[in-house]
């Protein structure tokens, strides 16, 4: 499973790669047009900002979505629950985290928690499903090969 080395840093190194899940953080701020009337984030602010995380953890995979696109295959979400726990609000500092969550050979739900800039306050948290199409929105029997593979061992 690994390779030889002597080093007992590395080893652990190796080990904590290989059974801690990859995750995917990036930062953004709350500005005027992500608010309602009532000051807080719309709740179409977070989808938003859910769709960026997901897009930005398959890229840190070397998938880009115009190149799968190209290669007739398509991810679109299948289902979505979102848990709202706290209102973010203007100007806050927000933490969108995005990590597989399951995979299986008909889909890959994602695990996505929106976060303030400390990660003390849970403002949603998000199971996100998402399949895999042709560019006709034709459903694939399984998941493409390269994606199933890649994504697999990134699970909890």
């Amino acid at each position: 499973m690994f390779q030889k080395t002597s080093s007992p840093c590395i080893k652990i190194l190796l080990l904590l790669c290989y059974y801690i899940p990859m995750e995917h953080h990036f930062n953004t701020k709350v500005y005027y047009s992500d608010t309602d009337a009532y000051g807080v984030v719309w709740h179409g602010a977070y989808l938003r900002w859910l769709e960026k995380g997901r897009i930005d953890f398959c890229e840190q995979f070397g998938f880009n979505l115009i190149e799968l696109q190209n290669e007739n295959i398509v991810l679109p979400v299948a289902s979505i629950e979102i848990k709202y726990k706290y209102p973010a609000k203007l100007n806050d500092n927000l933490i969108v985290s995005s990590e597989i969550e399951t995979i299986t050979p008909l889909y890959l739900t994602f695990c996505q928690k929106i976060y303030d800039e400390n990660m003390e306050k849970l403002f949603i948290e998000a199971k996100v499903k998402v399949v895999a199409t042709d560019n006709n929105g034709k459903l694939y029997r399984r998941m493409p090969t390269k994606l199933y593979e890649a994504f697999k061992n990134e699970t909890k």
